[in-house]
């Protein structure tokens, strides 16, 4: 055997180890993969109880581009009507406004709605986008509502409302934004959000939503411990009482991935948000920030400066929840923004 034949031999000799453990790793990942999908499908339950959210009457209607909707209603006291908006995660619901609709249910008229794909409105499988959602907030004020209302948006929600104020303004009697997405510096933001923006979020969310493994995949992000990791970063202190097992209960329902897996994709994010939407509306805005772990401000400041019916209000401190934390404060700068409209 000549030199090179030897050489050859001898670092095919050497790679076998290393081809044996790149195999055995590969072959436990899938063994492991396999095993988690088969323990989503048997030993998870999905269709746990779901309370109330709110305890107030429970409102369900029809949405022609939204399907079917809920939401929560007190209508004791006169008054614009106040309309709340929760945000988009793996595990949102109305819940997330629930400070505000408990301060202001003696005041005035109030409704907290279910985006589509949360709490108890439906939660189909079939295509999601941004329009979605701005359609089932106008189709809550113009059929259930009824005349012009403050409107309070949570995040992502935020955009969605935005794009409702903006198509239908007589409405709205104005727009509070909390720990709004959209206004990070150009190519900054989480990873979905930079997903939407490069193009790829198509084919991110075909991997996502492989039925074989699209809800194995959700009830991973949808564990307790996975719950609590992310609402830990939204929360100065203790997280809220009950929020845990209230997002725990309404993540675990049928079809509580559809959303989520849309939202993760980065689908439900508009990249020029800040341009083509926020800065062309006309209507009395109301910004509520201080720091999120989620979103970023960098642009605000620029909105504020050229647009003379923004304000912004910065309650610390806080990490995008400040209704939970810091609610007097928060009605304060609501009640003081209202009070500028009359």
């Amino acid at each position: 055997m000549s030199n090179k034949e030897n050489k050859i031999q001898k670092q095919q000799q050497r790679g076998l180890p290393l081809a044996s453990a790149a195999g055995g790793l590969i072959g436990a990942l899938v063994g492991a993969a396999g095993g988690w999908i088969a323990y989503s499908k048997l030993f998870i339950n999905h269709s746990l109880p779901l309370p109330d959210a709110i305890p107030a009457k429970r409102v369900s209607f029809s949405s022609a581009k939204a399907g079917q909707l809920n939401y929560y209603l007190e209508q004791q006291a006169d008054g614009h009507p106040l309309v709340l908006i929760h945000s988009v995660n793996a595990a949102a619901s109305a819940f997330e406004m629930r400070p505000l609709f408990e301060h202001y249910r003696d005041q005035r008229p109030v409704y907290a709605l279910d985006l589509p794909g949360y709490g108890f409105s439906a939660r189909a499988q079939r295509e999601y986008r941004p329009q979605t959602f701005s359609a089932a907030i106008l189709d809550l004020l113009e059929s259930q509502v009824g005349q012009p209302a403050d409107v309070i948006a949570l995040s992502l929600g935020c955009e969605f409302a935005a794009r409702a104020a903006l198509e239908k303004p007589e409405l709205f009697h104005s727009l509070t934004l909390i720990s709004p997405s959209g206004f990070n510096a150009r190519n900054t933001g989480r990873a979905s959000q930079k997903t939407e923006a490069s193009g790829s979020s198509e084919m991110v969310y075909s991997i996502f939503s492989y039925p074989l493994w699209s809800r194995p995949f959700f009830d991973i992000i949808a564990t307790r411990r996975s719950i609590e990791f992310f609402l830990q970063q939204s929360f100065v202190g203790p997280i809220a009482k009950g929020m845990v097992d209230y997002a725990y209960a309404t993540s675990h329902q049928p079809g509580a991935e559809n959303v989520p897996l849309y939202f993760l994709s980065g689908k439900l994010f508009t990249p020029n948000i800040l341009i083509d939407v926020y800065q062309q509306l006309a209507l009395p805005v109301l910004v509520i920030y201080d720091r999120d772990a989620f979103v970023r401000f960098d642009r605000l400041p620029e909105v504020l400066a050229t647009r003379t019916n923004w304000r912004a209000k910065r309650i610390s401190p806080t990490l995008g929840l400040p209704q939970f934390e810091m609610l007097p404060e928060t009605a304060q700068a609501l009640d003081d923004f209202w009070a500028g409209l009359e």
